[in-house]
């Protein structure tokens, strides 16, 4: 009875894992000298600009092959890509700002990548749940509107379900399984995300986990990313029209289960849960934004007018002179022998008398004499308390 149950337990196994499709990585294997005009797979062209954050990479593996793969701009010196991308590779060069693999604005080879501490570099044949590295370039590039940074899904939205949400991937891959060229022309199709569950029970839990996000075709079934894509964007765009990368390219089903166009999800790596290992290799912050360009520098205040009076004697450095409630004039350091002067506001000049003024307006204005008081506002200093201290005094100056 033991041997029975045993014995069926193991089959239930052998079944159970029968029923998950396989699942192939989706870099190129080898570049081809021919190229073919077609689609990623059932997609279209892209037109320049479109996806200004596509990268095209070139990789030269240890027997000096060429493979390729995409990329995504996320930095003026930082691509983000599928760690089994660069595995174990001599040289990369990113080319960016392109629809084109032969008509870039961009393109330089570098060595120095960094592939998830936890991805075993040594294996990049199997499908791993932290297939994501960053590509650091040599020289950084110059934004322009068909070369621009994406933004990078955030930590609150790293395990979001996206089933049923319209996404975009893009890419220079294969546009048929095992398909013997690749296009020139950057290929770009719709996709629409699948259930966590689902792509869980298609290819199994040791396939798909929390890292991962599903998308399959959205409305014709042989839509997908295909090999030559790995590594590449998988977008979603807000209602302004904003994208923002929520996956990188990874796997689709294998040979067996139909490949490229059978209609089964392909597989991708949510940035997300890595914002912590993006910071901590590159130094910079994507949460709050991919924008490199500097902050504007604030307008300086401008240089106050010098007063056309001479300076006043710098303040004493022991006792600072209590704050008047007129316009400040600094104390001096010891008291001053004479009061500052201040001149009256000019007595006006009166204007010349008629020669024909009436004699009688004369002799009133004769006869009534008129003192008027001008008042002048004088400044004194007076030592109070230890303290040498700005007064006011009031003169009032007499007018004949």
């Amino acid at each position: 009875m033991w041997s029975i149950t045993l014995l069926f337990i193991a089959f239930a196994s052998l079944a159970a894992s029968a029923r998950f499709h396989d699942v192939d990585h989706v870099e190129n294997v080898r570049a081809l000298a021919e190229p073919h005009q077609g689609r990623i797979v059932s997609g279209w062209d892209a037109r320049l600009g479109q996806f200004p954050h596509q990268a095209s990479l070139r990789i030269i593996d240890r027997s000096f092959r060429t493979l390729g793969c995409g990329a995504s701009v996320i930095h003026e010196q930082w691509v983000l890509t599928a760690a089994h991308c660069t595995a174990n590779y001599r040289e990369i060069t990113v080319r960016a700002g392109l629809i084109r693999t032969d008509a870039v604005e961009y393109a330089e080879a570098t060595w120095e990548w960094h592939n998830y501490p936890t991805y075993n570099s040594e294996n990049p044949g199997a499908v791993q749940s932290n297939d994501v590295a960053l590509i650091k370039l040599t020289t950084p590039v110059t934004f322009t509107p068909n070369l621009q940074p994406v933004k990078i899904q955030s930590s609150v939205d790293a395990f979001r379900n996206y089933g049923e949400q319209k996404l975009v991937a893009s890419g220079w891959g294969r546009t048929w399984t095992d398909a013997p060229t690749t296009p020139v022309i950057l290929q770009w199709t719709y996709l629409r995300g699948v259930e966590d569950s689902e792509c869980a029970r298609l290819f199994g839990a040791r396939i798909v986990n929390s890292n991962t996000i599903c998308a399959r075709w959205y409305n014709i079934t042989t839509q997908s990313v295909c090999q030559g894509d790995s590594g590449g964007p998988l977008v979603e765009y807000d209602s302004e029209g904003v994208p923002t990368l929520v996956g990188v390219t990874s796997f689709v089903a294998g040979s067996k289960s139909g490949g490229c166009h059978s209609g089964h999800p392909g597989g991708f790596v949510r940035p997300g849960p890595f914002h912590s290992w993006f910071q901590e290799t590159t130094g910079i912050d994507f949460q709050r934004g991919n924008d490199s360009t500097p902050e504007p520098t604030p307008e300086p205040t401008p240089e106050p007018t010098a007063p056309s009076t001479p300076p006043p004697t710098p303040q004493p450095t022991t006792e600072p002179t209590a704050a008047p409630t007129t316009e400040p004039t600094v104390a001096p350091t010891t008291e001053p022998t004479s009061p500052p002067t201040t001149e009256p506001t000019p007595k006006p000049e009166p204007e010349p008398e008629d020669d024909d003024d009436d004699d009688e307006m004369s002799q009133l204005l004769k006869k009534l004499q008129v003192k008027v008081r001008v008042e002048v506002n004088m400044k004194k200093y007076k030592k109070v308390d230890g303290k040498v201290k700005e007064v006011e005094e009031i003169k009032y100056l007499p007018i004949e």
